[in-house]
C-alpha cells in the first residue's frame, strides 16, 4: 500500500504533521540546523553527552582541513613543457626560471608564466608610405623573432608583442621614407630590406627585451592603382635588360677563348713564317755563295744559266707564254696551251712536269733561233721588245 493512499495511516516520508502535504525540507534550513548543532557541540562541555559531540565536531573540522590541504598539494602540480621555460612569480615578483618537466609551486603564493623560447614568432606590418621622391607605395614586409630570455621577454616592456609590432612600422615608415620609389619597388628591394632590419635593431636594442630578430621578409611592394600598369612596363624593361646583360656576358665568355686561341695560333704562324723566311734568305745566300767561284770562272755562262733557271721556274706557275717573232718573218706560232693546262689540272702535283716544262722551253728556243747550228744557241732574245703574248 502507497504512503499516500487512504488507510496508509499517513505515512508521511517528510513526517508532515497532520498530513499536510508541505513537500521536501528547504536546503538552507539543513545547513543552518547543521552548523547550529557544531556551535553548540563546540561550546558545551560540562556533561558526558556534550563532550562527545565536541569531538565529534573536532574531527569533522579536522577532516575538512586535511581534504583542503590534499587538494591544495595536489593542485600546486604543474608541467613545463620541452620547448618552454617557466617564469615564477612570487607574490607578483620575478622569483627564478624552472626549466622543463613536472614541477611544483604553493598555490595562491606562485604564479608561474610558461614562455616558449625555441618557436619562430612572426610579426607583420604593412600600409600605404611616402618615399623620399614624393611617391605614395604600399609596402608589407614580415620579422620573424625567437624569445631568448623569458625573464626580459615578460618584464622589459607592458606588451612586447604590441611593441614589436610599433618598432617595426617604425622601421619600415622610417627607411622607405629615406628611399627613392624605384630602389623600393624594383632594384633596390634586398638594400631596402637589409636597412629596415638594422634600424628595427637599433630601435628595440634600448629596450632589452629578451628577443633575437631570425629574418626579414620583403612580401610586397606596389605603387598605386592608377600607376600600375606603368611600373609594370618599366619592371619589365629593367628585366630585359638584366637578362641582356648576362647574355652578353655569356656570349663574352665564350668568344674571349676563342679569341685568345686565333691570337696564339696567329703568333706562332708568324714565328713559323719569321723562321721560314730567315732560313730560305740563308739558303739564298749559302747558294750565291756557291754560285760566286763559278761566275768568277764564267760569267757568261752562269748567267745565262741563272737567266733559264728562272724562266722555267716563271713559266711554270703561268699560263702566259711569250714567243718571239724578230727572226720569224712575222709569222706567229701558237701552242695548244689548252692542252697544257688540262694535264697541268689534272696532274696531282698541280704543276707540269719538269720534262714537259724543259720541252716547251727547248720548242721556245728552237723557234727563236732556227737558223742555229744544232739550236743550241740561248734565247737571249725572248725578252724583245716587239714580244707577244699568247693565252
Amino acid at each position: 500500500m502507497a504512503w499516500n493512499e487512504p488507510g496508509g495511516n499517513n505515512n508521511d516520508p517528510w513526517k508532515n504533521k497532520g498530513g499536510r502535504d508541505q513537500g521536501p525540507p528547504d536546503l538552507d534550513d539543513v545547513f543552518k540546523n547543521l552548523f547550529g548543532k557544531f556551535s553548540k557541540s563546540g561550546g558545551s562541555g560540562g556533561n558526558g553527552s556534550g563532550g562527545a559531540t565536541s569531538n565529534l565536531g573536532g574531527i569533522g573540522i579536522s577532516v575538512i582541513i586535511g581534504i583542503m590541504v590534499i587538494v591544495w598539494v595536489i593542485s600546486g602540480f604543474y608541467t613545463i613543457r620541452e620547448a618552454e621555460r617557466g617564469v615564477v612569480l612570487r607574490f607578483g615578483e620575478f622569483n627564478k626560471l624552472v626549466d622543463p618537466g613536472l614541477q611544483w609551486k604553493p598555490t595562491f603564493v606562485d604564479q608561474v608564466i610558461p614562455i616558449d623560447v625555441q618557436s619562430i614568432r612572426d610579426q607583420s606590418s604593412a600600409g600605404s608610405m611616402l618615399t623620399e621622391d614624393e611617391n605614395v607605395v604600399r609596402v608589407q614586409m614580415e620579422m620573424q623573432y625567437r624569445v631568448v630570455d623569458p625573464k626580459k621577454f615578460i618584464f622589459s616592456v607592458v606588451n612586447p608583442e604590441q611593441s614589436l609590432s610599433q618598432a617595426l612600422d617604425s622601421a619600415i615608415r622610417y627607411v622607405v621614407g629615406h628611399s627613392i620609389m624605384d630602389d623600393v619597388l624594383t632594384s633596390g628591394r634586398e638594400v631596402t630590406r637589409q636597412r629596415v632590419w638594422e634600424e628595427l635593431q637599433a630601435i628595440i636594442e634600448p629596450y632589452d627585451m629578451g628577443v633575437s630578430i631570425i629574418d626579414m621578409n620583403f612580401r610586397d611592394a606596389r605603387p598605386p592603382e592608377e600607376v600600375k600598369d606603368a611600373f609594370d612596363d618599366a619592371i619589365a624593361a629593367q628585366e630585359d635588360e638584366i637578362r641582356f646583360i648576362r647574355e652578353a656576358e655569356a656570349y663574352a665568355r665564350e668568344i674571349e677563348p676563342r679569341a685568345r686561341g686565333q691570337v696564339n695560333r696567329m703568333n706562332e704562324e708568324a714565328s713559323a713564317y719569321k723562321q721560314r723566311v730567315t732560313l730560305e734568305a740563308q739558303g739564298e745566300i749559302a747558294r750565291f755563295e756557291e754560285l760566286l767561284p763559278q761566275y768568277e770562272a764564267a760569267p757568261e755562262v752562269t748567267r745565262q744559266r741563272i737567266y733559264l733557271e728562272t724562266m722555267e721556274e716563271l713559266f711554270s706557275n703561268t699560263s702566259k707564254i711569250m714567243v718571239d717573232n724578230q727572226n720569224g718573218g712575222g709569222s706567229m706560232m701558237y701552242l695548244p696551251l689548252d692542252k697544257i693546262m688540262d694535264r697541268q689540272n689534272t696532274n696531282s702535283s698541280m704543276s707540269l712536269p719538269m720534262n714537259a716544262t724543259q720541252n716547251a722551253l727547248d720548242g721556245l728556243r728552237n723557234a727563236a733561233t732556227p737558223d742555229a747550228p744544232g739550236n743550241s744557241r740561248p734565247t737571249s732574245n725572248i725578252r724583245g721588245s716587239n714580244s707577244r703574248t699568247g693565252r
